[in-house]
């Protein structure tokens, strides 16, 4: 991997590109966005974003969660890409659902590193297997994320860094939130088509503005970019 900004360039690697200085944002985590899309804005292929993946943005991947103290991920996506039992030891991962409908039997559950980001007013945690799942609500009728955010230390010790790994309809929600402070953006060098979800697939129509931080690539033409939300 080569680092093209800031300059001067030179060569880098998954963890320098996932290092950064990280504080809390009042009574939240500060909150970063890792994803990957297509030239033409898309986040899946036939469902995954396996396949606009490669094996460095899949290493970066793993950078950002050993820097991160908390996962956060919608249901859909937990289903879709398989999630599971996470690599590192102790690394709590919020599935992010309105109605309850995730197998808290699953491996990630079960290893205890899973939890539950439920409304107020949903359906009981369904019990798992072996130990009883750790929940946090916030909002009616659906997840009030900057809530949400404020209130994980009630199954962990507060957290300074949060990772999201979408879907597009979680991104949405925390962009409309203002909760997005860092982007972490892999682009993809192929032309997707298709009416794949776009990165904040549902969010309101707004101009938010973003610093970029850095920027590297690799032999393979992808693109790998950090952006800092503009604070005025």
């Amino acid at each position: 991997m080569r680092r093209v900004l800031p300059e001067p360039a030179g060569s880098t690697n998954p963890d320098e590109l996932a290092a950064g200085t990280r504080r809390r944002i009042g009574p939240r985590p500060w909150v970063g966005l890792c994803m990957v899309v297509s030239l033409d804005g898309t986040t899946v292929v036939d469902g995954r974003s396996g396949g606009l993946s490669t094996a460095n943005d899949a290493a970066l991947l793993g950078a950002l969660r050993r820097a991160a103290d908390v996962v956060l991920v919608g249901a859909g996506t937990v289903r879709g890409e398989g999630y599971g039992r996470p690599k590192r030891r102790g690394l709590r991962i919020g599935v992010v659902t309105a109605t309850g409908a995730v197998d808290v039997t699953s491996d990630l559950f079960e290893s205890g590193s899973g939890f539950l980001v439920m409304p107020e007013d949903g359906p009981p945690a369904p019990p798992g297997r072996r130990r009883a799942v750790d929940i946090v609500r916030a909002g009616t009728g659906r997840v009030d994320v900057a809530l949400a955010l404020a209130r994980l230390d009630q199954v962990m010790a507060p957290p300074v860094f949060a990772q999201v790994e979408g879907g597009p309809r979680l991104n949405a929600t925390l962009l409309d939130a203002g909760c997005v402070d860092e982007l972490n953006l892999t682009i993809s060098p192929v032309l997707a088509g298709g009416r794949g979800p776009r990165l904040t697939a549902g969010a309101d129509a707004a101009l938010v503005g973003y610093d970029l931080v850095h920027l590297a690539t690799d032999d393979e033409s992808f693109l790998y970019g950090r952006w800092h939300r503009r604070r005025l």
